[in-house]
């Protein structure tokens, strides 16, 4: 398999750089679009890499983030067939506190209403096709990230704490192994990947792919969850995004070789 990667927060010579994430994958005989950034960008990137998004069978949401979603639109209106694989809880209430004030992150409003038809909403853990699956996380690992994250959903009238119930991984089987997406890892890498060992049982990770949300996290706190990733014995990482350009630096000085830079342009093949 491999996946081209059209949008991260770096940039190359010749494609340009955004705030989000959007990859570009293709296993077997299926094309697959994850997240889609916040703008236009992720087709015009695309574009310039000589993809087609018209032929991408399906599209999967990684979580309710405008970062990641808002790009949909655009996805929708270049590919008239392909089905959008989201988490059943996925709504158009993410909030996160700026400076004091609460700053709205979610999903475009109207989106999921003005799309519905386009959509698949995934309860729990769902093989798409074959060697394809959605998985969802526990409560218990994302009960962690609602208390280290100080993210919030807006219900009704009340503010709640954000859980992530709407974030999923999207996994391969490999011959090399299993491969994980997960574009901002809110319920920490390492669990994702342990959980996602033991749906696998007697399987190695093979790679992690995606954002490790760092960029807000002490240089002690990033020491400790790159401890914890080598644990879980994953043979490569690939990251960028929300794990910010220190927490790369950090992640690169204690597991070496086997974390690599996301960046707009890069091609990654397992």
């Amino acid at each position: 398999m491999k996946a081209a990667v059209l949008v991260d927060n770096i940039g190359n010579d010749g494609l340009p750089g955004g705030w989000g994430l959007s990859f570009y994958i293709e296993y077997k005989d299926q094309k697959i679009l994850l997240d889609a950034g916040q703008t236009g960008l992720f087709a015009e990137n695309a574009e310039k890499l000589g993809l087609c998004l018209a032929d991408v069978d399906y599209a999967v949401l990684s979580h309710a983030h405008y970062d990641h979603a808002d790009g949909m639109p655009v996805f929708f209106a270049k590919n008239n067939k392909a089905k959008l694989y989201l988490k059943e809880s996925c709504g158009e209430n993410c909030y996160d506190r700026k400076e004091g004030r609460m700053k709205y992150i979610g999903i475009k409003d109207g989106m999921l209403e003005k799309y519905r038809d386009r959509i698949i909403r995934v309860p729990e853990n769902l093989e798409i096709s074959d060697g394809v699956w959605l998985i969802s996380h526990s409560k218990e690992s994302m009960k962690k990230a609602e208390e280290r994250e100080h993210m919030y959903l807006k219900e009704e009238n009340d503010w709640v704490p954000d859980g992530f119930a709407h974030e999923q991984s999207l996994v391969f089987e490999t011959e090399s192994g299993i491969v994980i997406f997960n574009s901002c890892s809110h319920g920490g890498a390492d669990n994702i990947i342990n959980e996602v060992s033991a749906a696998f049982p007697g399987r190695k990770i093979h790679a992690m792919i995606g954002g490790f949300h760092l960029y807000n996290k002490s240089e002690e706190y990033v020491r400790c969850f790159a401890d914890k990733v080598r644990a879980t014995g994953v043979e490569k990482i690939y990251t960028g995004h929300c794990t910010g350009e220190e927490g790369y630096r950090i992640m690169r000085g204690v597991l070496g070789e086997r974390v690599h830079q996301l960046e707009a342009g890069l091609e990654i093949v397992l």
